[in-house]
């Protein structure tokens, strides 16, 4: 294992001031197995006890070894701080130190003290275990997996580690390694289900959700209670477009949760499937999960005031903070002029937005007092704050933005018909359609391909690149790059393999420069793309773009069309492990719109 220490791991992840947040994804559920204070755990401290030679430390060992068994962990922190000022080289006081740190949710002290312990004892597998889980938990899988290495090098036959390694592997997309991981593991323990379940979500994060329906049978054949395996096949028949039966896995789920964080994914997850079935009342009233404090990944708002919680609004000073990544801020903004009739001319209110939308939610809503939110991670967990407001007093309420959804669209009629919500700099939008002139005359249509976070759980929902090779030998179109972060070598595939030139807008950055980008967008003929930030901007800067969905996206909300933007066309595939036929429908209808405007 490489020993890079849990220090340096700290370094780029427990505490990340103004990190743009990503929305909670109700994923599969292969966590990583074991407990740093289960009963085995225990058992192993005890028997380490039993080899200090100083009868004090070792007494003292043994009643903080207690206190974890009690789950009295503040007394086991106390306890191993103790026995750390008479010898800070007593590897086991700082193994129990970091196991009561992390369960009191100190995972700052916690990392630093398994740190310590993994470089003071000679049995560094289960410390390696304990860290690995740790980092997994902060969703640091890069380091994960080198913990798990070592935890599966010392102790090969453990079924913990390798699936622990599997699952890591998984979250970096490195789903051939974890394949042959637990290949080994399975050959020995066939008898598992945690390793069934775990292969199961490794083979429907390549695409193959048929085929990883195979393997979670498997594991409930094991264990026809298992909760986890029943919501993972849940996610892979959602994926094949099987939501009612997607729906009554997830209920045989939530009969027997392993754990609270286990129910608030599986109760989210339900949220986005009824939602994907048209009922609306019933996938916003669950759609609360996503703030759920068991999960790591949901934003804690640190903001002071009285919350709303569905009073009038006529009249009222209100405060609204947008809510999860960057494009569900845009998408539920559509939700803006319809809170402002709830206010009335003698209502107020101020919008905490992602630094980058501020320019364009002022011209889009002059008379909104428009701020920025911070948001930060620390120790694993995401917070959101808005700093700028300093007299809090002045707000009758205060709210996320995502609270309104309830009352103001629980049925497809209640979405806007009309297009646009933001607006384009208007002299902006006049620059790039004289930069885009240049190109000639053929119509010219932005590209959108890959979301800037595309981890195991969400890259499935993305087209291979090779895959849009119909659409980019289309004749008599410019294609115009849209597509922010690092996209050098899609562009240089193309010109190689399809020889298409995308043109690159120049003096523009893609990530950071939002308000030039929705005047870009607002500038092309057409935009072809997958949900991410620019397609919810495009949106909701009423531009044309053609949708590509994963089936039955939640986002659908059970309708044929795009209801956030109703200018939206949408193409699908029948299975996220076949892009072509929904790329080649693309073509298809590119050719005949280059035809019409030729």
């Amino acid at each position: 294992m490489s020993r890079k220490s849990a220090l340096e791991a700290s370094a780029s992840a427990l505490a990340q001031p103004d990190v743009v947040a990503a929305p909670v994804h109700a994923g599969q559920i292969a966590d990583a197995l074991g407990d740093s204070a289960s009963t085995e755990a225990i058992e192993r401290l005890k028997r380490a006890t039993q080899h200090v030679k100083n009868v004090e430390n070792a007494k003292l060992l043994s009643r903080a070894i207690n206190a974890v068994h009690a789950h009295d962990f503040k007394l086991a922190q106390k306890l191993a701080l103790k026995l750390l000022k008479k010898d800070e080289m007593l590897g086991l006081a700082w193994h129990i130190l970091g196991i009561a740190s992390e369960k009191l949710g100190d995972y700052g002290s916690s990392l630093r003290a398994y740190d310590a312990a993994l470089k003071l004892l000679a049995d560094h597998g289960p410390v390696a275990g304990d860290l690995g889980r740790l980092a997994f938990r902060m969703n640091m899988p890069e380091f994960a997996v080198g913990f798990f290495a070592h935890f599966r090098l010392a102790q090969p036959d453990n079924i913990e580690a390798s699936n622990n390694l599997a699952c890591a592997l998984r979250e970096l997309n490195r789903e051939s390694e974890a394949i042959d991981v637990l290949k080994t593991a399975i050959a020995d323990h066939p008898e598992s289900p945690a390793l069934w379940n775990t292969l199961g979500t490794v083979v429907c994060n390549r695409g193959d959700a048929e085929g990883s329906i195979v393997f979670f049978d498997e594991a409930l054949r094991l264990e026809p209670a298992y909760s986890k395996a029943w919501h993972n096949r849940a996610f892979a028949r959602s994926d094949m477009g099987d939501i009612e039966g997607a729906l009554s896995d997830i209920d045989q789920a939530l009969k027997r949760p392993d754990t609270a964080a286990d129910e608030a994914i599986m109760r989210f997850a339900r949220s986005t499937m009824s939602l994907s079935l048209g009922r609306l009342a019933e996938g916003w009233k669950e759609y609360d999960a996503r703030f759920s404090s068991d999960l790591t990944e949901a934003p804690n708002f640190n903001i002071p005031g009285k919350p709303w919680t569905g009073e009038d609004l006529k009249g009222k000073s209100l405060m609204i903070c947008t809510e999860q990544g960057l494009g569900d801020e845009v998408m539920f903004a559509n939700m803006l002029p319809d809170i402002l009739e709830l206010l009335g001319p003698d209502g107020s209110l101020t919008l905490a937005v992602e630094r980058r939308l501020i320019p364009l939610f002022q011209r889009s809503f002059p008379n909104v007092e428009v701020t920025v939110h911070r948001t930060v991670k620390y120790e694993g967990r995401v917070y959101r704050a808005a700093p700028e407001i300093e007299d809090w007093s002045r707000f009758d309420y205060w709210s996320p933005l995502g609270a309104f959804l309830r009352q103001l669209r629980g049925s497809i009629d209640a979405f806007p018909k009309t297009a646009g919500y933001l607006k384009a700099d208007p002299a902006r939008v006049a620059h790039w359609k004289s930069e885009l002139a240049k190109l000639g005359d053929a119509p010219k249509v932005g590209l959108l391909w890959k979301s800037l976070k595309l981890d195991a759980e969400r890259a499935r929902q993305f087209s291979p690149f090779g895959a849009w090779r119909p659409v980019l030998e289309t004749p008599g179109v410019s294609f115009v790059n849209l597509q922010y972060g690092d996209c050098e070598a899609e562009i240089a595939y193309a010109k190689s393999e399809f020889g298409v030139d995308i043109w690159q807008p120049p003096g523009i950055d893609l990530k950071q420069d939002l308000d030039d980008v929705t005047a870009l967008c607002a500038s092309v003929d057409l935009i072809i793309g997958f949900s991410n930030a620019t397609t919810n901007l495009a949106g909701a800067a009423g531009a044309p773009i053609w949708m590509l969905t994963a089936p039955a996206a939640w986002t659908l909300l059970g309708s044929d069309h795009y209801p956030w933007y109703p200018q939206a066309r949408i193409f699908s595939p029948n299975s996220l492990a076949n892009w072509n036929p929904a790329m080649d429908a693309v073509a298809q209808a590119l050719r005949e719109m280059a035809a019409r405007q030729g």
